[in-house]
């Protein structure tokens, strides 16, 4: 039975395998010749583009080119439009500073405003029909007060006393003129009150201007270079204060406004090379005069002061140092001497700058620091106007004091 099942199975593959040829034999006939694709494609040219208008006509066959074969125009790149000449910075406009003749007696109005309550307290005191002891230590008390000084006070005092006693009866005008010749006596000084611009020799006089931080040396060096350009000087600025921040600039800024030249080095620079440097343009551009700023110091830092005995022998190896200008804020008092002596000690004193004399400052600080440091008072500054510092002249000031 099994052999019979085999059989049937056999069979069955075999007819299957059969069928199999017969159908793979017809599907593997060829195609018609007019059938078969061409082995060499042709390409058949694409028909012109219609024209238009007069240009209308029957297209003709015209030569083609592949991209490849065409010449393509170099891109150039665009004009770069032309570059716009940058302005100069325009030159700061060359002030013409008021003439320093007259500026005192201009000012005198303003002196007397902030001034007169010494000398007609004085005026007011010496008019009693009694001068009795009393009346005395009232006005030591007025002069004290004024800041003119124990010694300068008792010994006008004493000259008032002793004139009041010779001249018996006394009228306000009389009263007046005394108290003006004394108060000229007091201030009087031999020592000449004008700032050294001149020395004789071919370099050009130099003038250091020193103080402690907040007395305005920056603004009262660009100052002295309007007044000295008024006169006719030639000036160069040293920005020798380098450890505050802009008083290169702001100096700069005050001799561009006259003309003036300024030397400076890098914030936080050695102040004594810049010094050093100040001088040598100086003495090399001809200049009449070199004003040198130097940085604010406390008068009681000794490493401070020994830099500013630095600077000034440095200087002096360029040329000689002709001016020491020390500055004072009028409103410090008594406590404006202090500095004056330690600032006496380290470097030469010769003229003494007060400033803001027009606020709240007493008019006997004007004696008072001559009689301290020996040296006169040459300038003095009356407000924030960059003419408002002017030569210091005893009878304009006793005048603005007692008042007409």
């Amino acid at each position: 039975m099994e052999i019979v099942i085999l059989a049937v199975v056999i069979a069955v593959v075999l007819v299957g395998a059969v069928s199999g040829l017969v159908i793979g034999g017809r599907r593997k006939k060829q195609l018609p010749p007019a059938e078969r694709p061409s082995a060499t494609p042709t390409i058949t040219t694409p028909p012109a583009e219609p024209r238009v208008g007069d240009e209308a006509e029957t297209p003709r066959d015209e030569s083609r080119r592949t991209i490849e074969e065409v010449d393509l125009p170099t891109a150039e790149a665009p004009a770069a439009p032309p570059a716009e000449a940058e302005p100069a910075p325009a030159a700061p406009e060359v002030e013409v500073p008021e003439p320093t003749e007259g500026r005192l007696v201009r000012l005198r109005a303003r002196l007397a405003r902030s001034q007169n309550a010494l000398g007609k307290g004085l005026l007011t005191l010496l008019s009693r029909e009694h001068l009795d002891e009393d009346t005395w230590e009232e006005i030591e008390d007025t002069l004290l007060t004024a800041d003119v000084g124990v010694a300068p006070t008792q010994e006008l005092v004493e000259r008032l006393r002793e004139r009041v006693r010779v001249l018996g009866t006394r009228t306000p005008q009389e009263l007046r003129t005394l108290l003006r010749e004394e108060l000229l006596k007091l201030i009087a000084t031999d020592a000449p009150r004008a700032v050294k611009t001149e020395n004789g020799m071919e370099t050009p006089a130099v003038v250091m201007v020193v103080g402690v931080n907040g007395t305005g040396k920056t603004t009262t060096t660009g100052k002295l270079a309007r007044v000295l350009v008024a006169d006719g000087k030639s000036v160069v600025l040293g920005a020798a204060d380098t450890f505050r921040a802009a008083a290169a600039d702001q100096l700069q800024t005050w001799g561009e406004r006259v003309g003036a030249r300024t030397v400076r080095g890098p914030e936080g620079g050695d102040p004594a090379s810049i010094a050093f440097d100040a001088v040598k343009e100086g003495i090399a551009e001809h200049a009449d005069v070199v004003l040198i700023d130097t940085a604010g110091r406390l008068h009681t830092k000794a490493g401070l002061m020994d830099e500013l005995g630095k600077v000034k022998r440095v200087v002096e190896k360029q040329a000689p140092l002709d001016e020491v200008l020390l500055v004072l804020d009028a409103t410090t008092g008594q406590n404006g001497l202090v500095q004056a002596r330690v600032f006496a000690e380290v470097v030469n004193i010769t003229g003494i700058v007060l400033t803001k004399l027009d606020g709240t400052a007493k008019g006997g600080i004007v004696v008072a620091v001559q009689r301290e440091l020996g040296v006169p008072v040459k300038l003095i500054g009356l407000g924030e106007g960059p003419d408002d510092l002017a030569p210091f002249a005893p009878e304009a000031f006793v005048d603005a004091l007692i008042g007409d």
